[in-house]
């Protein structure tokens, strides 16, 4: 994707597009917490989060949630953290024992790895990746999205008078809002796909991102059961049981702890906390709908 502002410094206004909404939150001045948020809802079918296909059907509709909801806590500011659905970023991780320092290079190198993975050309695609060290050698976190996808989104944000300078898929954003000093699963549900990472000690370990024709009426007992093959893939793979689950995306994320507790004996917890939310940060929107925003600003 993409990482800079015109400014140059990390925009202070996240921005996420769903299927079904627009939320916009601020950080505040002092950092470290959420100082305002606002949501705008969206009619069926005006974003249909994909891959390869146009994700943006209803570009007027979309341009006016993002101008009230951005509108409504940015103020003067023009560059906002863009946050796209899960659906239209292939995320992958990849080993390598080193890579080229020449970054043009060690992305050519990347890019040829990405091939066999991805339903589309490469070649036609963004790639954003960060360089994780790892047992004799180095794990990348590939973002990969189709440039013509990544577009579609960007000139939803210009039309509506912002610049998306940083644009992040949803989980991966998320991820900001977790403490993950211990073997942590983060499990993040949205209307079309269920999204799962494993992290230890900062670093991530798993990702995968499964498609959900529940949405957010999932159970927590069918949430654990789709979560089940990875985490004792994680467990046979690293010989370590998780210690801490954050759950994101469901109405009732309770609700899904007694089911997530006994597969895996962990604390579950919901991901956006109360202390990353300051006094005007959402108060009348749900936490469980914050994760993606509230990750990218305070990460």
């Amino acid at each position: 994707m993409s990482a800079k502002s015109k400014s140059g410094a990390r925009p202070r206004i996240a921005c996420e597009i769903s299927a079904d909404r627009v939320l916009a939150a601020k950080l505040a001045d002092t950092g470290g917490v959420i100082d305002g948020c606002a949501v705008r809802e969206l009619p069926p079918g005006s974003v249909v989060p994909d891959l390869t296909e146009v994700n943006i059907l209803q570009p007027e509709v979309v341009r006016k949630a993002i101008n009230d909801a951005v509108g409504s806590v940015a103020g003067r500011l023009r560059d906002v953290i863009g946050v796209l659905p899960d659906a239209a970023v292939r995320v992958v991780l990849l080993d390598f024992d080193t890579l080229p320092t020449n970054p043009v290079e060690a992305e050519g190198v990347v890019r040829f790895r990405l091939k066999k993975s991805l339903p589309f050309d490469v070649e036609k695609a963004k790639v954003s990746y960060h360089v994780q060290t790892s047992l004799g050698g180095l794990r990348l976190v590939a973002a990969v999205a189709l440039s013509s996808v990544v577009e579609d989104y960007e000139s939803a944000f210009r039309d509506a008078g912002y610049t998306a300078g940083v644009i992040l898929p949803s989980m991966l954003a998320a991820l900001g809002a977790a403490e993950a000093d211990s073997p942590t699963l983060v499990l993040k549900v949205d209307a079309r796909t269920t999204s799962l990472a494993i992290l230890d000690k900062q670093q991530l370990l798993l990702f995968r991102t499964l498609e959900n024709t529940r949405g957010v009426t999932i159970t927590g007992e069918q949430l654990a059961e789709e979560v089940y093959p990875s985490v004792v893939f994680f467990q046979d793979t690293y010989h370590t049981n998780i210690e801490r689950i954050y759950v994101a995306g469901l109405p009732e994320s309770g609700g899904a702890a007694p089911a997530l507790r006994a597969q895996t004996g962990a604390e579950v917890r919901e991901l956006v906390a109360n202390s990353q939310l300051g006094s005007n940060g959402g108060a009348s929107i749900p936490r469980w709908r914050m994760a993606g925003v509230v990750g990218a600003l305070i990460s």
